[in-house]
């Protein structure tokens, strides 16, 4: 009792106090801890969406974004009149006015806006949906990485994803009708040959396709198939052009 009476008197008030406070600390759980000392626990960080590739996916869908809104009026989701004689259920691709039709029968259709493929990458035929994707990985074919050696070899599946949220996968060649990271390429000739939605269109186009589901894709001076002009898009003269070499299309914002 004496020793410790004279260690104690030894012993300065200052010292007393960081002796109390350590062993404070040591009875806190480490959260709070962190908070006691102005740290706080690492949280996920969310990438704006269309900037860089995703490096991994939580498993949780983004944020709804009304992507459709930002769309010119003829390209956004919408019911129209339709003269060609498909069954319902199939889907028309519109190449040269870049739309895409989900035929509801009756003579009425949904017409979605899409982008296309680029100048040497439109391509035409009939295919199947042999497989549906909700968030599919990417794993860009060898064609594209011989064209563009700086692509990565496997995207995991997320809002960063140039597939967008869905996939639906033509037959057995490279081609799909996905989502899109870059929203602002809806109604242009930017792919490599797929067909890209805008992830709110996508996710609706997804919800009504079956496995099995008949394809049409239309040459690009293929005659319209909806009654009423288009007062936006004119019908280009009537050319030949090449077939694209198939092969995944990416984010403009990533790849020329």
């Amino acid at each position: 009792m004496t020793k410790f009476s004279a260690v104690h008197r030894r012993l300065s008030p200052r010292a007393l106090t960081a002796i109390a406070f350590a062993t404070a600390l040591l009875t806190v759980p480490f959260a709070a801890q962190a908070q006691t000392l102005g740290y706080a626990p690492m949280q996920p960080q969310n990438l704006p969406q269309g900037q860089g590739y995703s490096q991994g996916y939580t498993g949780q869908a983004p944020q709804a974004a009304d992507e459709d809104a930002a769309l010119p009026d003829r390209l956004r989701r919408q019911v129209v009149s339709f003269d060609r004689n498909e069954p319902a259920g199939t889907i028309v691709i519109d190449t040269a006015n870049t739309y895409l039709y989900y035929v509801l029968g009756q003579g009425r259709a949904m017409r979605y806006g899409v982008g296309v493929g680029r100048e040497g990458f439109t391509w035409s035929g009939v295919q199947s949906i042999t497989r549906k994707a909700e968030w599919p990985d990417w794993h860009p074919p060898a064609e594209m990485i011989a064209r563009q050696p700086y692509l990565p070899r496997f995207v995991a599946g997320g809002p960063g994803n140039p597939l967008g949220a869905r996939a639906m996968y033509l037959g057995s060649s490279e081609y799909r009708i996905h989502g899109t990271n870059d929203p602002t390429t809806i109604g242009k000739f930017v792919s490599s040959g797929c067909i890209r939605l805008t992830n709110e269109d996508v996710s609706d186009l997804f919800s009504r396709v079956n496995v099995g589901a008949k394809v049409v894709v239309l040459p690009k001076n293929a005659p319209l198939m909806a009654r009423g002009g288009d007062p936006v898009r004119k019908r280009p003269a009537v050319t030949t052009l090449p077939s694209g070499r198939q092969a995944l299309n990416v984010s403009t914002s990533s790849v020329d």
